[in-house]
């Protein structure tokens, strides 16, 4: 990187045409804008407005809701431990990521019963269906809540 390797951010520079400079300029006048309408004032419409007409997003019907509170849990199965994971391993949701059964935690994780379990495992996670943790305490794992 020297000197002669720098330019401007990207959208930082602006073309240097001066409109609405009088008839000589080639864009005198009107300034490109034409003649009256909407378009040729200043201010603009708010997005999504449709000149007095009843907006799309106002004539679409409305069905249910969302709800707010609601917490956006990862679900994964005991047969995905059984693979990802050795022997008299702990198990916590950092260990999930790095393994890559799961990419993000979001609200929490919570383990479901589906699939066979032979290894004894310690997991520390969120949440446990009764049939995961059953599996997982019937090897001498540990089941527990975080």
């Amino acid at each position: 990187m020297d000197l002669s390797n720098l330019s401007p951010a990207a959208g930082s520079k602006h073309d240097k045409f001066r409109r609405g400079r009088g008839h000589g300029s080639g864009n005198g006048k009107t300034a490109g804008k034409g003649h009256k309408g909407q378009r040729a004032r200043s201010g603009k419409a708010r997005l999504g407005f449709e000149g007095g007409q009843m907006p799309l997003y106002r004539r679409i019907p409305k069905r249910g809701f969302t709800n707010r509170n609601t917490k956006d849990i990862v679900a994964i199965n005991v047969s995905e431990l059984e693979r990802r994971f050795n022997d008299g391993d702990e198990v916590t949701v950092e260990k999930l990521i790095e393994s890559g059964a799961i990419k993000n935690a979001r609200d929490g994780v919570k383990i479901l019963g589906n699939g066979e379990l032979t290894k004894k495992l310690d997991v520390k996670v969120n949440a446990y269906s009764a049939s995961a943790k059953e599996k997982i305490e019937a090897l001498g794992g540990k089941a527990e809540v975080i």
